[in-house]
């Protein structure tokens, strides 16, 4: 067992299992990294390998052995059969986030894995297995990492802000609208960074090592767990309008909650200008 799992003392079943499938799902991560493994596209930029595939059998394999009854949304195999009724819990996993790093050998990656009942997330555990970091939220009971009360930062100035973001795979048909916010960012923040798994630079914020996060076109695979951390954290979330987070429509504006009006206000002017270029 990692000094990760070791230290995360989970407080209920559901957050036990959470972390069982994290971390071994990290672990076949570890075991695969840097070996040959067949890679095909989904999309033009779009990668999947097969250790993807190979992890994700395995999360959903676990969850039907202990909670048979239970539905699962994974990034690979996609959402439970539309013909019948939903579940009430439903576990949300996606087996490689990061999986262009993966495939490349850059060591930013994780395995994600949440449970939404009754259409919330109320458990998440996201693992970094490169920094055998593993990072847990039950909703009400707060977020942990390696058994670490998390608590988001301080900082109250967008100018002292340390951003991160992600494009979507759409960017090459939508980048100058993106590379646009991106510049805009850069002019308001103290720097924004990009790197490449969205799950981590959320988890990133309730660790107080990020101030901020912005990112349309994301799976609810993506964010549903690390959402939940940053909210237990202490920190806010919601679209990027300021208006409620909505987990599956793709849209995520993540942070300390003191930099995040000035976020906001940042998106919208960006949004005006733009749209007001647009008309002359």
């Amino acid at each position: 067992m990692s000094d990760a799992s070791a230290a995360a003392s989970p407080t209920s079943a559901f957050l036990a299992t959470a972390v069982d499938a994290a971390t071994r799902a990290g672990r076949m991560q570890l075991d695969a990294f840097g070996s040959a493994f067949a890679v095909r596209k989904k999309g033009v930029i779009d990668l999947v390998t097969e250790i993807d595939l190979e992890i994700e059998r395995m999360c959903r394999a676990l969850v039907a052995e202990r909670y048979p009854d239970h539905d699962v949304l994974g990034e690979e195999f996609g959402a439970p059969d539309a013909g019948r009724p939903p579940a009430r819990h439903c576990w949300i996993i996606d087996p490689i986030d990061g999986t262009t790093n993966f495939a490349h050998g850059m060591p930013i990656f994780c395995a994600s894995v949440a449970l939404e009942i009754d259409g919330r997330v109320d458990v998440a555990a996201v693992y970094d297995p490169t920094r055998d970091e593993l990072f847990t939220a039950e909703r009400g009971r707060g977020a942990w990492l390696n058994g670490r009360h998390l608590a988001v930062s301080a900082n109250d100035r967008l100018v002292d802000a340390l951003l991160v973001t992600g494009f979507p795979y759409t960017v090459r048909d939508e980048g100058e609208e993106m590379l646009g916010l991106f510049g805009a960012f850069i002019r308001t923040a103290r720097a924004v960074r990009r790197l490449g798994s969205a799950a981590l630079d959320v988890c990133y914020i309730a660790a107080g090592r990020m101030d901020g996060f912005w990112e349309r076109g994301l799976g609810p695979w993506d964010i549903a767990a690390a959402a939940l951390i940053v909210e237990e954290a202490g920190g806010r979330v919601s679209d990027l309008d300021g208006g409620p987070f909505v987990l599956r429509t793709g849209r995520l504006l993540a942070s300390n909650g003191r930099v995040h009006d000035e976020m906001v206000a940042t998106i919208a002017s960006y949004a005006a200008e733009r749209a007001r270029k647009r008309t002359l």
